[in-house]
């Protein structure tokens, strides 16, 4: 039920989002990545759900970044949060990268489940390590779209608003987003994880 209430809202939020987005160009870059992640998630839907929990933690990117398409993300309506902390720039961007990082939870979901590690270590360190390795991905993709691109529409996707360390901060976002995920998803499933061995040492009757 989850899932299909989450798949119909992004479906009406992407519709209405998509008429006359402020760049047509970044609109279409910035959706193709969740349109290909929403399309995953139903196609594998039979094969492998995940928690109800997990859906909604993948939705949050999903729905932010429709948003930030729409009208580019140093332009969405963000300003009440600038002013209230002071910042310099619009942040809605790092809180859309922060999102990324929920996807550590559905990962550790699959390993887990699927039992693909028996270790306990390697199930909470592979989800932050696969979420670097994504994050470190996409800002390669929007270092080379900034570069081919048409200058306004590759400045808009860079989204970096002047800060030179933006890659940096944006990989750190997706990381901490990744780390608290992880932490969430160990407390959700503690007993399922004390079942499994701990850097080789069955800890399981501590």
């Amino acid at each position: 039920m989850v899932p299909a209430v989450l798949l119909v809202l992004y479906l009406v939020v992407f519709a209405v989002l998509g008429i006359d987005p402020y760049d047509r160009a970044v609109w279409v870059a910035e959706n193709l990545p969740i349109v290909a992640i929403v399309v995953l998630l139903v196609a594998t839907y039979r094969r492998f759900r995940f928690s109800d929990g997990a859906y909604v933690l993948m939705a949050c990117l999903i729905f932010l970044h429709t948003v930030g398409g729409h009208f580019t993300f140093e332009r969405v309506p963000f300003d009440w949060v600038t002013e209230l902390f002071g910042f310099q720039r619009n942040h809605y961007d790092r809180m859309a990268h922060f999102t990324v990082g929920f996807y550590a939870y559905p990962c550790a979901e699959l390993l887990l489940r699927r039992r693909l590690v028996s270790s306990r270590l390697v199930l909470l360190l592979f989800p932050i390590f696969f979420i670097v390795t994504v994050a470190a991905g996409y800002e390669l993709f929007e270092w080379q779209y900034a570069v081919h691109a048409d200058p306004g529409a590759g400045i808009a996707v860079l989204g970096s608003q002047g800060d030179v360390w933006d890659a940096q901060k944006d990989m750190l976002a997706d990381t901490l987003g990744a780390i608290v995920a992880t932490g969430l998803f160990a407390l959700v499933y503690r007993r399922r994880l004390a079942t499994l061995t701990s850097g080789g040492k069955d800890l399981s009757g501590c």
